[in-house]
């Protein structure tokens, strides 16, 4: 059931859709929201030309984005429109656009709520997969953006983070690790006074690192191509931004904590976000913040990172990732890094990075987790240890996924 504030703005939102081929009906008809399909990736891509307001193909949309984050572009844009890709983690990337206006929508947005507005001038070291305008319109009198590619070896930007001394850190937890791990050395000699996670799950193991490393608590930014769908509060926990969002929950388990979001955004006009599954999976919490919007206890990953067999009655047994997460934290702190990845229907791989990387930490871990799974009713899943290697610059950190999904 939406607000009333977000009838209001919906209202509002289908008047300003009208030049969307997609929805037109819906819209000239003003529908009810539970009337709009549900979209997923696949079939927005499919229909991009038909749901953007702005007339611009997909096949220039990609070019020109492809070709502003291969630098040889000096912008992303159509007409006034930014273009930009997402990461693909999935394997099929995105392409979103912006306005102006919802540029500056945007840098309100995360001002407001995430860097948060001081009048002394600040400096922010922000490392992305590739710059944009949407992202360099945060510049102003009160702040400097300084952009550091994800796909650069850290060791060459370690001089530049050092001669910047940035106030805000802005970054994946990946790149947030290796920065703290050079910090440790001794290499890396920044004293942020804000750190905001990015684009990844920050797990609980690597915030406690990061906490501990710098001495401050960790802001977390939920930010994907369909939106900026939820920050951190005064309390340390993600809120779902349903200022600007109507987010519907398709949970996926019986206790109803564990759901999919259907997003509206109610700002975006130049590409309508009406009803877009993602297959993230978000778990409900609670918070004593006083904000009326949904707090997360955690963002737990893609549907994709969720592990999936048969039990020997033949019933599909689904783990999720936080399950494993809890079990190796808590019973296995000698390991430094880990990898689980299931490869077929019944075989698991795994991959660890211990202080001595003996025989017998490889076999107490791969003792867990079998254990784990014959809790579940799992028995002969195959286990198989492979050599662990660190994920290259610019890929996200998924220490737990299914490739057997990924087939599927």
């Amino acid at each position: 059931m939406l607000s009333w504030f977000q009838g209001i703005k919906f209202r509002s939102q289908q008047k300003k859709w009208k030049n969307s081929e997609f929805y037109a009906d819906l819209n000239h008809r003003a529908a009810k929201l539970n009337e709009y399909p549900v979209l997923y990736k696949a079939v927005f891509m499919k229909n991009f030309e038909a749901i953007n307001t702005a007339g611009i193909a997909l096949e220039e949309a990609f070019k020109v984005a492809l070709d502003a984050e291969n630098g040889m572009r000096i912008n992303s844009e159509i007409n006034g429109i930014t273009v930009g890709l997402s990461s693909g983690t999935s394997g099929n990337r995105g392409v979103f656009l912006a306005s102006e206006k919802e540029r500056a929508q945007w840098v309100g947005a995360v001002l407001d709520r995430v860097i948060g507005l001081k009048l002394k001038k600040r400096k922010v070291a922000f490392f992305l997969r590739a710059n944009s305008e949407l992202y360099e319109s945060v510049n102003s009198s009160l702040l400097q953006f300084d952009f550091y590619n994800i796909h650069d070896e850290l060791e060459v930007q370690v001089e530049r983070l050092n001669a910047l001394n940035p106030d805000i850190l802005v970054a994946q937890p990946s790149v947030l690790l290796r920065i703290a791990e050079g910090v440790n050395m001794g290499k890396c000699k920044i004293k942020p006074s804000k750190i905001i996670s990015v684009a990844e799950v920050l797990e609980p193991i690597d915030e406690r690192f990061l906490e501990r490393v710098f001495d401050l608590d960790i802001d977390q930014v939920y930010q994907c191509t369909e939106g900026f769908l939820a920050f951190t509060c005064n309390k340390g926990n993600l809120h779902l931004n349903e200022y600007s969002l109507i987010i519907e929950k398709r949970y996926i388990d019986l206790e109803k904590k564990r759901f999919h979001p259907i997003i509206t955004d109610l700002e975006r006009v130049s590409q309508p976000i009406i009803r877009y599954e993602l297959n993230d999976i978000l778990i409900e919490g609670e918070c004593t913040c006083g904000s009326v919007f949904t707090c997360l206890e955690q963002i737990e990953g893609r549907a994709d990172d969720t592990l999936c067999f048969e039990n020997q009655e033949g019933r599909k047994v689904y783990i999720y990732p936080d399950i494993f997460r809890r079990r190796i934290i808590k019973n296995c702190e000698w390991v430094h890094e880990y990898q689980l990845v299931q490869t077929g229907e019944r075989e698991l791989e795994y991959a660890i990075k211990a202080e001595n990387g003996s025989s017998l930490i490889s076999e107490q871990f791969k003792k867990e987790i079998a254990q784990l799974l014959e809790e579940r009713g799992l028995v002969d899943i195959e286990l198989e240890e492979v050599k662990y290697l660190d994920p290259k610059p610019g890929d996200k950190l998924r220490r737990i996924r299914n490739t057997n999904y990924e087939k599927a």
